[in-house]
């Protein structure tokens, strides 16, 4: 299981993924969920990725050679619009899935793989979309302005009650991080290292980008924070007719 997400606000777009791709009593593996494709002042592009690891790699590996090969197929570099991207990386996991399909479900496993795509190409808006493992995409809206992959339920509450438009890009990675938070609290297949990406509407220059840690001096911080500051906010909460007043 995983857990990515991505927020577009009017500044532009917060991407957030952990990093687990198993998790047991004795076994925990680790691997990068984000994938950044920079072309500086022309394009910038983002891929996170939940579900089958064999399907996203596989689609990854194709997005990267497909660039690296002169051919007159469709590539990253050669999409007007960023839906296109969305279509294109829909058809790559349709055909990886249709590929593996018999042999997966001989294991009893899912080659199903879900994707959140976004960025920004060169005198276009930002925006962010949900590939499905049908192939199928939507697009995130202003009155919904953040999209989830995997394990998404621990993490939407505060997505619901804090994120807006007008919410600012460093409020909006906090509280993709505090989303994030909360759903490795809740479920152990989700876990650190966390990467963070942000990109500025315009800028195409490359993104802001971090990875947490358990350890990590801002993530420990803002664990405590917001901890104590849940605590403290349920303390004022209404009291009951029938109770005392606290002292």
């Amino acid at each position: 299981m995983t857990y990515c997400l991505a927020l577009h606000v009017n500044k532009g777009i917060v991407f957030a993924s952990d990093s687990r791709t198993n998790a047991g009593v004795d076994y925990v593996a680790t691997h990068s969920k984000m994938h950044t494709f920079l072309f500086k002042e022309n394009r910038c592009i983002y891929i996170l990725t939940a579900g089958s690891l064999a399907t996203s790699q596989a689609v990854i590996n194709r997005i990267s050679s497909d660039l690296e090969t002169d051919n007159t197929g469709f590539n990253l570099l050669k999409a007007n619009y960023l839906h296109e991207i969305a279509d294109y990386i829909g058809e790559l996991s349709q055909a990886q899935q249709s590929k593996h399909e018999a042999a997966m479900k001989k294991s009893n496993m899912s080659a199903e793989c879900s994707f959140i795509v976004g960025g920004q190409l060169k005198g276009q808006a930002c925006a962010i979309f949900h590939v499905y493992p049908q192939g199928n995409y939507i697009k995130a809206s202003p009155e919904t302005p953040y999209l989830q992959i995997g394990e998404n339920k621990y993490g939407k509450p505060i997505l619901d009650r804090v994120i807006s438009p007008s919410t600012s890009l460093e409020d909006a990675a906090r509280c993709a991080l505090v989303s994030l938070d909360s759903t490795i609290r809740s479920n152990i297949s989700v876990g650190p290292p966390i990467e963070l990406a942000i990109h500025t509407s315009n800028d195409l220059s490359g993104p802001y980008q971090s990875t947490f840690t358990h350890n990590s001096p801002m993530y420990k911080s803002l664990q405590k924070q917001w901890n104590e500051g849940l605590k403290r906010a349920f303390k004022r909460l209404p009291r009951f007719d029938w109770e005392k007043p606290s002292d």
